[in-house]
C-alpha cells in the first residue's frame, strides 16, 4: 500500500518529464483536453489535474466503484468535490433523471469545479454546486485555509506526509449536511462520496439524521493519521458509523471489515489511506 507522499512523488517525476517535453514544443501547463469522455480544463502542475491528463481519470479505483454504486435516476452527493474529478462521472451515471450535489469549500478548487462543469453543459444542468464547508454544527467557525491543492512542482510549504498545500476558502459558508438536506427538501440520497482529508467525523456528525433517515451508501476515505492531525477522533468516526447502523467493506476487494478503530488503524499504514464502502446493515429497497 503506497503512501500519499510516495504517490505524489512518483507523479512529480512523471510531470517533470512531460513538462519538459511540452515546454520544448512551446506548450504550457494550462490545457483543455478530453479525457474519460469529458472535457477538462487542467493545470498539469497540480496532482489531480495531471492524473486526469496522463491516466484519463483521478483514482481509477474510485471511479470504478462509483460506477458500480450509482444508478440512473439516483441522487448523489460529492462532498469534497475539488475540481470535479468524480463529480462529472457521478453526473453521467445519474442520468437525465438524477441529481448531483457537489460541495467544495476552497476558493482554488471551486472555481475549477465550475469551469469543468461549464465545459460539459449536459452534466452541469444536473449538478448543484455549493461552496460550503460541511461541519458538525452550523455554529462552528470557518478556518481560513484548507488542503485542496497537491502541487507537483517544488513547494516548501506542503504537508510533509500527504504533500497537500493550504489554500483559502474566503467564499465558503458553513453548513451541516442535515440542514442542507432539510433546506433543499431532499427526500432521497442514494450515494455519498466523502473525501475531506480528516474532516469526515464533523461532516457525518452534522449529517447523522440524514444517515439514519435516508440510508445512503457511502464511499469514503479512511486515514487515521489525518484525523489525528485535524484533532478529530478516528475512534469516534467508527463509533458514529456503527451507531448509524452501517457496516463497511474495503472498496477495492469488497471484503467486509470490522468497525473496530484499533483494527482499522493496524490495517492502514501511517501516511496512507484506504477507501471503504459503508452501507446500512438493513438497506432500504432501491427503486
Amino acid at each position: 500500500m503506497l503512501t500519499t507522499k510516495t504517490k505524489v512523488t512518483l507523479a512529480g517525476l512523471a510531470y517533470r518529464a512531460i513538462a519538459l517535453g511540452r515546454a520544448a514544443l512551446g506548450g504550457t501547463n494550462q490545457v483543455t483536453v478530453r479525457r474519460g469522455g469529458f472535457r477538462w480544463s487542467l493545470d498539469l502542475s497540480e496532482g489531480i489535474d495531471f492524473s486526469i491528463y496522463l491516466l484519463g481519470a483521478f483514482e481509477k479505483s474510485t471511479v470504478a466503484t462509483l460506477r458500480q454504486l450509482v444508478k440512473p435516476g439516483d441522487v448523489a452527493f460529492d462532498i469534497g468535490a475539488n475540481i470535479g474529478a468524480h463529480t462529472l462521472g457521478l453526473a453521467k451515471s445519474v442520468g437525465v433523471n438524477g441529481k448531483v450535489y457537489a460541495f467544495e469549500p476552497s476558493d482554488f478548487a471551486f472555481v475549477k469545479l465550475r469551469a469543468n462543469l461549464a465545459l460539459n453543459p449536459e452534466l452541469e444542468s444536473r449538478t448543484h454546486t455549493s461552496q460550503v464547508l460541511l461541519a458538525g454544527s452550523e455554529a462552528e467557525s470557518r478556518p481560513n485555509q484548507i488542503y485542496a491543492s497537491w502541487p507537483l512542482e517544488s513547494e516548501p510549504s506542503v504537508h510533509p506526509k500527504h504533500r497537500g498545500r493550504l489554500v483559502t476558502m474566503n467564499g465558503a459558508t458553513v453548513d451541516t449536511l442535515d440542514r442542507f438536506v432539510k433546506r433543499h427538501r431532499i427526500d432521497r440520497v442514494d450515494v455519498i462520496k466523502l473525501d475531506v482529508d480528516g474532516h469526515e467525523l464533523p461532516v457525518l456528525r452534522g449529517g447523522f439524521t440524514t444517515l439514519r433517515r435516508l440510508q445512503p451508501t457511502l464511499l469514503m476515505e479512511m486515514s487515521p493519521y489525518i484525523h489525528a492531525e485535524e484533532h478529530h477522533s478516528f475512534s469516534e468516526l467508527v463509533t458514529l458509523l456503527r451507531d448509524a447502523g452501517f457496516r463497511i467493506e474495503d472498496a477495492s476487494s469488497r471484503k467486509q471489515l470490522r468497525l473496530d478503530a484499533a483494527e482499522l488503524e493496524r490495517l492502514i499504514p501511517d501516511g496512507a489511506s484506504i477507501n471503504v464502502v459503508a452501507m446500512p446493515c438493513a438497506p432500504r429497497p432501491r427503486s
